[in-house]
């Protein structure tokens, strides 16, 4: 209950703090360093976010103000959850709703618009239904228009893949929110619709499906389920062919159980349910193998069928949890793992879900917090007799599905879960499948399965309790038997061993207690047992090591592959790499201060006893010696940095040695050591700064490549490691284990979670003394650089290939290294690129760094010299392609990098997600996760915070910059404009407008009268226009400005006289940009309109708005102003929409157009068919015309447009409702 007290007393002090109490924020940035000014900030950004809105909404600008705003109301939630007032909450869901559901809004903006109401609606608990109300008849309408529509299907209207999904997670979002009427005013209208002989039955039960409210309180369930579940369980029993509609009524069925478990006796209907559970599984059955067709789509679905049966588990009957022990006997047999089929996905799925959900059910019935929502009536809910029984009946299966054909994973999650509730039960079984794995050695599958189960069960099994208080006792048998797993001939074994070795170091303090047994006499007989256990944790220690060095050895670049060209690592041994680093930090990270001095001893006597080549072995040394210096810097780097600096001092004495092509290994060896330990926190490197300076000077000029690119790697981790803000340890208990036994008794924090309340992060954040280190570093390396490239591009010197490349590599080096403390590129904004009312201003957000503007900004500095740097290597050695790629890469980093790389931060967030899953207790919840992971967390909020960066202002260095990178994308050597490319499209996406100034710039690369555009360039613009697979692509932006240039642009192109239009290369870029354009396109909307009900939700909006937001009212002259703008933007959108059919058809007349680009053109002009305006008289001729062309493949194209056109000009006849 303490966690509980705190966290109380914590949103307390959170309301006083901010005037008012927040629905819901994010507790982690109150742990950043720099929380304090955090709430300043968020107020200050929501007060925007609120004043913009509203200011959008009554001047009716949909875009760009009301579109950028909502997407910065999406960054704010991204960033500080729902940290927003309840009465703000219901305003933002109102004013969605409703533009959610205007019936002329453009697809892609209601898309937009929808994603933000879901993560609005998301957390129902918030919100109750006295809160809000919404209702349910415009959203049906919405659905109907769209996943039904009477138009899509005839190519008048293009809606993306994926608008059916967002649109039933909004509903199933807004379902609890609808009025008590609804379900009487739902089956009025649905009800006529259900006859099970005709089409219409699927519409009406996937509508009920969607729609019906199933949460209703007890005291209102005679308006809510009570009016159709007799009907509808009734169609159910009755009807027995396995009806396509049957899922959809199961999908019902299990919601309405797991929202009224108590309210509804399923015991007469239980066998029935189990035995269609068990026919929609289509196992084979015997001998002549009955099965039902593969193609036949009557199985259920099995996450609704999981929680239907977990809602009727428990009550005085107990009559669920019979049928569903006689259910899993019946189908035992078909986990084994000679089976296999294609049944088996179903039924392992099945094993994985249902602990899951149980103990889903249980959280809920025990330890969440109560809210609005039906709570579980005593009398059903799950006692300790029932979670014994269920995990008795589940738990044969599993053990068998341990060793199934396709894969341990879902046995491990269910196993995970099932310890949770029984361990005493679970856990046994396992071990005993465990042990002899371990010992034989004929059979890696089996120990790869036991290993992974084993990870699953981990931390129920450390922290012993009630159930099972024996279990710590296996921990070390179990991690002394693991180590043989540790084998460089068989990689899958070596990983899990490593992912095994890693779990358990996690959870437990590695700190020898043997003493403690002389001291104390207070100890249980398991405590005992441990105490003189951990007398092994160093001996442990010490043969993992040596299995490392073992594994390390046979890894060297000369014993796996000395006679093949590759120097880099594969991709088995970067994994094994990582694994092994990880490992070994955690170990490490967990030791007792005598236990890593033996290992720190070890390991030092290793890495310079011996000398490693740098790619492989090299690599894997270094990494341990960089955990080592990590876990307690201030003695490894004692020992480290005097030694390498030695060594590296000796063998530079001679200056021969800087000129040398092939440098001693010794020497490579060193640097690559120096250059990894000093990866370490900022403070402690201080000391040595004289020394590690001095290498600096002796090796960043070598003339070895390899050589000046390590101690260029020194540099970067220097400045990384004095400039960033980070956490200094991942200990499992804060504030360490070198604490006197009197005091602290280690045993007691086996697999103890971390306290959220009271995390103790130690952060380094950068001192004065270690920011003008840096900035020493800085003034000493980077800006001799600087002048020596910009006399080179001024051409007052001469510099050879390999001088640029190094002194290149330097600036790099130096920017990534200080990308945190340099500020961001300044200059005047481009304003007009898209006309607004709204003020569309950039958010900066506080990243712990205060940036010293005394100082030159370097960033500035460096972005001059690379535009002057480049126009000197593009006139004068355009193919010195590796000093562009370089270039390229400084360039990007300029644009984007503020101390931490996206596709970095994304795989961190993914690996964090997996070991969080890995590992967390969803029974008892409360973010009771371990101590390291919670710091991660923290980490990772603070990255997210420095790499959010949409909606910046567009400036003329971001100009000059993105068009530097355009002459790049569309270079003469294909590497250099893929390189440019990449870059190009991530910067597309950061900047407000940007694409409306460089399209025409594109284009021009696309025009057919100009004569001296090489294959090159056209190739690199076309491949520019196309974009990445996940980024801008500007042929197709939703925007009536920009396709009018580019569609007929793109046709035009193909009246070139150019020669090399025919290559094939050429012709494919644009079969794919025309098949991406359809592929992609959405209808573009017309209207521009908000509806009068937006208007008045905006009027409250900022009726609150405090005055610091600096905004007046909006005066009656600015908002008839608006509505006139409104009016020209959708008179202007109808013009645009009419000349680019006319432009289209101008190009179809021209005779000399090859018939690719004819086809290309017929295409674009399909997609612009619309149910909202007619097309040109024109178009429709020329339609008809090609209704007899020659082309197979644009006759195909005119009937499918006549027939829409048909469509458009079909007279509305009125229904009669007689």
């Amino acid at each position: 209950m303490t966690a509980e007290k705190e966290s109380g007393e914590w949103r307390r002090r959170r309301e006083e703090a901010l005037g008012f109490r927040p629905q819901k924020e994010i507790p982690y940035n109150q742990l950043l360093p720099y929380s304090q000014r955090l709430d300043r900030e968020s107020a200050a950004i929501l007060g925007e976010i609120k004043a913009n809105l509203a200011r959008a909404v009554q001047l009716r600008e949909l875009w760009p103000g009301l579109l950028f705003w909502t997407r910065k109301l999406s960054t704010y939630i991204r960033l500080y959850g729902r940290k927003f007032s309840k009465e703000d909450h219901v305003i933002f869901v109102k004013l969605l709703y409703e533009l959610v559901v205007m019936p002329k809004l453009e697809i892609s903006m209601m898309q937009g618009f929808t994603r933000l109401l879901i993560s609005l609606l998301k957390k129902k608990e918030l919100l109750s239904r006295e809160d809000l109300q919404l209702p349910w008849r415009p959203l049906y309408e919405t659905i109907e228009r769209i996943l039904y529509s009477k138009t899509e299907h005839l190519g008048l209207n293009w809606f993306p893949n994926s608008i059916e999904n967002v649109l039933k997670t909004l509903v199933k979002c807004c379902r609890p929110y609808f009025p008590v009427e609804a379900t009487a005013e739902m089956l009025d209208e649905w009800q006529p619709l259900m006859c099970p002989f005709d089409v219409t039955m699927q519409k009406a039960v996937s509508y009920f499906e969607m729609f019906l409210p199933t949460s209703l309180p007890p005291h209102l369930q005679h308006k809510g389920f009570r009016l159709w579940f007799d009907e509808f369980i009734g169609l159910y029993v009755a009807v027995q062919n396995l009806p396509q509609w049957e899922g959809n009524l199961v999908n019902l069925f299990a919601r309405l159980a797991t929202d009224n478990i108590g309210y509804i006796d399923w015991d007469e209907y239980i066998p029935k349910i189990f035995t269609r559970f068990l026919r929609s599984l289509n196992l084979p059955v015997g001998s002549s193998q009955v099965s039902t067709s593969k193609y036949l789509s009557n199985a259920y679905e099995m996450g609704h069928v999981v929680v239907w049966i977990t809602s009727m588990l428990g009550g005085p009957s107990k009559l669920a949890q019979k049928h569903l022990s006689g259910f899993f006997n019946s189908i035992a047999s078909f986990y084994h793992p000679s089976n296999n089929g294609r049944w088996l996905m179903k039924l392992m799925k099945l094993l994985q879900r249902l602990p899951t959900s149980v103990v889903r059910r249980l959280h809920r019935e025990r330890y969440k917090k109560p809210t609005w929502l039906n709570t579980v009536p005593d009398s059903h809910k799950l006692t300790d007799q029932d979670i014994t029984d269920f995990v008795e009946s589940i738990k044969q299966p599993v053990v068998l599905a341990m060793f199934s054909k396709i894969g341990s994973l879902e046995a491990a999650q269910a196993l995970q879960n099932l310890a949770l509730m029984r361990p005493e039960l679970v856990i046994p079984p396992v071990l005993e499948k465990t042990y002899p794995a371990l010992q034989t050695l004929t059979e890696p599958h089996q120990l790869t399965a036991t290993l992974s189960c084993v990870i699953g069960v981990a931390r129920s099994l450390v922290a012993g309790g009630r159930w099972f208080p024996e279990g710590p006792t296996h921990m070390l048998p179990l991690l002394m038997r693991a180590l043989p797993g540790v084998d460089p001939n068989d990689f899958s074994k070596c990983m899990i061993t490593f992912q095994f070795i890693a779990t358990f170091s996690t959870l437990v303090p590695l700190v020898d207690c043997s003493s403690v047994l002389q001291e104390r006499n207070d100890l249980t007989e398991v405590e005992k047992q441990l105490c003189s256990a951990t007398a092994e944790f160093e001996d442990f220690v010490l043969l993992f090591m040596d299995r490392c060095f073992a594994l390390i050895e046979i890894s060297t670049l000369e014993q796996t592959r000395e006679e093949t060209e590759t120097e880099k690592m594969t991709h088995v041994e970067s994994l094994v790499e990582l694994g092994l680093s990880s490992t070994f930090s955690t170990i490490l990270t967990q030791c007792s201060k005598e236990v890593f001095q033996v290992a720190l001893d070890k390991v030092f006597n290793f890495a310079t006893t011996n000398i490693f080549e740098t790619r492989v072995a090299g690599r894997m040394v270094s990494d341990m010696c960089r955990a080592a210096s990590k876990c307690r810097p201030a003695t490894a780097l004692k020992r480290f940095v005097p030694h390498c600096c030695n060594v590296i001092t000796q063998l530079t004495i001679n200056d021969d040695v800087l000129q040398e092509q092939e440098l001693d290994k010794e020497l490579l060896w060193n640097l690559q050591l120096l250059s990894e330990v000093t990866r370490v926190d900022g403070d402690k490197l201080l000391l040595y700064k004289d020394q590690v300076v001095n290498i600096l000077r002796r090796t960043l000029h070598l003339k070895c490549k390899q050589g000046y690119t390590l101690a260029g790697n020194l540099l970067h981790h220097l400045l990384r490691s004095t400039t960033l803000i980070y956490p200094t340890e991942y200990c499992s208990v804060p504030g360490g284990f070198d604490k006197p036994f009197t005091e602290y008794f280690p045993i007691k924090d086996w697999g103890k979670p971390g306290d959220l309340w009271n995390l103790g992060i130690h952060w380094h954040v950068p001192s004065e003394e270690e920011i003008t280190f840096a900035y020493y570093l800085l003034d000493n390396f980077l800006q001799p650089e600087l002048s020596r490239l910009q006399r080179c591009a001024d051409g007052e010197i001469e510099m050879s290939r390999d001088d640029i490349h190094q002194s290149l590599c330097i600036v790099q080096n130096c920017l990534m290294g200080s990308g945190s403390l340099l500020p961001f590129l300044g200059g005047d904004p481009i304003r007009d690129l898209a006309p607004t009312l709204v003020s569309l201003t950039e958010t900066k957000l506080c990243t712990g760094v205060n940036y010293d503007t005394t100082r030159e900004n370097y960033r500035e500095a460096i972005a001059q010299v690379m535009r002057k740097l480049l126009h000197h290597m593009l006139d004068n050695s355009e193919d010195d392609t590796k000093s562009l790629f370089i270039i390229i890469k400084i360039m990007g980093d300029l644009l984007q990098f503020r101390g931490s790389y996206k596709h970095e931060f994304d795989s961190r967030w993914k690996s964090f997600n997996l070991v969080k899953k890995s590992m967390e207790n969803r029974l008892h919840g409360k973010k009771q996760h371990i101590r390291a992971l919670l710091i991660d967390r923290v980490m990772l909020q603070h990255e997210l915070r420095t790499l959010t960066m949409e909606g910046c202002e567009y400036k003329t260095i971001h100009r000059d910059l993105l068009r530097d990178l355009l002459l790049l994308s569309t270079s003469t050597y294909s590497q250099v404009r893929s390189k440019a490319q990449h870059v190009f499209f991530t910067a597309l996406g950061t900047y407000n407008f940007c694409c409306r100034d460089l399209i025409p710039l594109v284009l021009e690369f696309l025009r057919p009268d100009k004569q001296d555009i090489s294959q090159q360039q056209m190739k690199g613009a076309l491949y520019c226009l196309l974009g990445n697979h996940n980024g801008v692509c500007l042929a197709n932006l939703h925007d009536w400005d920009c396709i009018v240039a580019t569609w007929p642009a793109i046709v035009s192109s193909g009246l070139s006289k150019a020669i090399f239009l025919e290559k094939p290369s050429i012709v494919r870029l644009f079969d794919d940009l025309a098949e991406k354009i359809h592929r992609q396109y959405e209808t573009i909307g017309l209207n521009f309109e908000l509806s009068d009900r937006c208007v008045e939700l905006s009027v409250s909006l900022c009726e609150e708005i405090d005055s610091a937001v600096g905004l007046t009212p909006l005066t009656a002259e600015e908002i008839e102003n608006g509505i006139r703008n409104q009016i020209a933007k959708n008179n202007d959108s109808l013009r645009n929409y009419e000349k680019l059919i006319g432009t289209l058809l101008d190009l179809l007349d021209q005779r000399n157009l090859p018939w690719k680009f004819e086809q290309i053109a017929i295409g674009f002009l399909s997609l612009l068919l619309r149910d909202d305006a007619p097309l040109p008289t024109r178009s429709i001729k020329f339609f008809i015309q090609c209704l007899n062309h020659d082309a197979l493949v644009v006759r195909k194209m005119a009937i499918s447009a006549v027939a829409g056109i048909m469509k458009q000009l079909k007279r509305p006849h009125k229904k009669n409702r007689d």
